[in-house]
């Protein structure tokens, strides 16, 4: 039988890779599919603006808030097994959204939906970090990351196309289709534990995903209701509060699955807060900007989608010259110029208006795009690394949380900032003056967050790493 040495890739590894990545391929897919099809959901099921925000905002606030929990049940039960569980219950939900006969049917389908990619999502981390080692281990996160940047790459283009050609049904089943073609593989992959893993923090996970839906929700309604309704400012009052109670639990329960811990580490917290920001521009940005260059700047369907390529397409080809670079330098350095191309990117999206083209858009979304390739693969190697294979599947859930729930954040906050500004209409002069306003807010986040970064790692070279003080 031939073994694997480290840094090499035989053909079970291959096979583990190619299942993971056909699942994970799917989720950025359905992500940005919905966002483009949002239109016309409105008009065939009959919704206001808020309900039609849920399809998105379901997916993203369920995703974020079950992946600490996967994680722990990943590390008790099996991460093979979770990813099957997560990817059945994935593709389930998918296939009946394309036939949800109302909008709150779809909106419930699409938060199972997201609970179903949370488990699929952080046992495939946890997969790869425990199938692979060394410069193999960095192959894979590389490949991960350019799966990742295929879905959002080619995700809104595919979508139209589909819409065009089978309604917008399909930006529904098509993803569940594929996974099911990911279950068929899973005989395939490794199955691994984590020895030490107690139980699930359930607390944890019904004080954490309630205190985020409810703070969503404000943020969702607010520009409708207005900001002074009384059940915009409950739902705000009683989504922090139950985020305070989580941190609280989180202190006090015997398992808990944010492993404080963890952020004792300055590598894992400099990667976990780069990933969140990445996010934070990149996916509000995916879901309200294809909608600005049809609604306002006049493109079609199709020439916003090939606007659309100059933020995304960076993001396929350059995580393998990341990763070359980064043997070279060093990951924090990548990380940072990574960093620093998309806080330029977005202070220079903000000269954007209704006469802007693709050429005067080129360079801010090209910066984007550019600093998001550099990031993507790298900055979830470099958490984990700090981690340690022990807590791979409790580290994955930690760092997905933080990076999906700062994204669901953002994309409610711009959402909402962007309702108010059109009254509603997500149409007319309003928009540019709201999406610039967003801009500048997320160009402001990463320039605080790079300063984070920098202290953090310099800091991460004189401490310990987390997974030698644990061993």
């Amino acid at each position: 039988m031939r073994t694997n040495q480290p840094g090499d890739t035989g053909p079970n590894q291959v096979l583990v890779l190619v299942t993971v990545l056909l699942a994970v391929l799917m989720f950025p897919i359905t992500l940005t599919g919905a966002s483009i099809a949002l239109p016309e959901i409105r008009v065939a099921l009959h919704g206001d603006l808020a309900a039609v925000q849920w399809v998105v905002n379901a997916y993203n606030t369920t995703f974020a808030g079950f992946m600490l929990a996967a994680g722990g049940l990943a590390d008790i039960l099996g991460r093979r097994r979770v990813f099957a569980y997560g990817t059945a219950i994935f593709a389930a939900g998918g296939l009946l959204s394309a036939v949800a006969p109302n909008l709150l049917v779809l909106d419930v389908l699409r938060g199972l939906s997201g609970i179903g990619a949370s488990a699929a999502a952080t046992s495939a981390i946890a997969i790869l970090a425990s199938a692979f080692e060394g410069p193999a281990r960095a192959r894979a996160f590389s490949l991960f990351g350019t799966s990742i940047g295929f879905g959002l790459a080619f995700g809104p283009s595919l979508s139209s196309l589909l819409m065009g050609a089978m309604g917008w049904q399909a930006v529904f089943w098509l993803p569940a289709a594929v996974g099911v073609g990911a279950l068929l593989l899973v005989p395939v992959l490794p199955e691994s534990r984590n020895p030490e893993a107690a139980g699930v923090d359930w607390p944890g996970t019904v004080t954490f995903t309630a205190g985020l839906l409810l703070v969503i929700a404000g943020f969702v309604e607010g520009p409708a209701l207005g900001w002074a309704h009384p059940l915009v400012l409950v739902g705000f009052l009683a989504g922090v509060l139950l985020l305070v109670v989580f941190v609280l639990v989180e202190r006090r329960v015997a398992n808990p699955m944010f492993d404080f811990v963890l952020l004792r580490s300055p590598g894992f917290l400099a990667a976990a807060t780069a990933a969140a920001t990445f996010v934070m521009v990149m996916v509000p940005l995916l879901v309200y900007f294809p909608n600005y260059l049809t609604a306002v700047v006049g493109q079609s369907a199709q020439g916003a989608g090939g606007t659309l390529i100059l933020l995304t397409a960076p993001i396929l080809v350059l995580p393998f010259a990341a990763s070359a670079i980064a043997r070279r330098t060093s990951t924090p350095w990548v990380l940072r110029v990574a960093l620093g191309l998309v806080g330029v990117g977005t202070l220079w999206l903000t000269t954007i208006n209704p006469g802007s083209t693709p050429l005067s858009l080129a360079g801010p979304l090209l910066a984007i795009g550019a600093g998001m390739g550099l990031s993507t693969g790298l900055v979830d190697n470099m958490a984990l690394a700090s981690a340690g294979p022990g807590r791979a599947g409790t580290a994955s859930g930690m760092f997905g949380t933080s990076r999906l729930a700062f994204e669901t954040i953002a994309i409610a906050v711009v959402g909402s900032i962007i309702a108010a500004g059109t009254d509603g209409t997500l149409a007319g002069p309003g928009y540019t003056d709201s999406l610039r306003l967003s801009l500048f807010l997320l160009s402001g986040v990463v320039a605080a967050v790079l300063v984070l970064f920098v202290v953090l790692t310099r800091s991460s070279r004189r401490a310990p790493q987390l997974a030698e003080a644990t061993a």
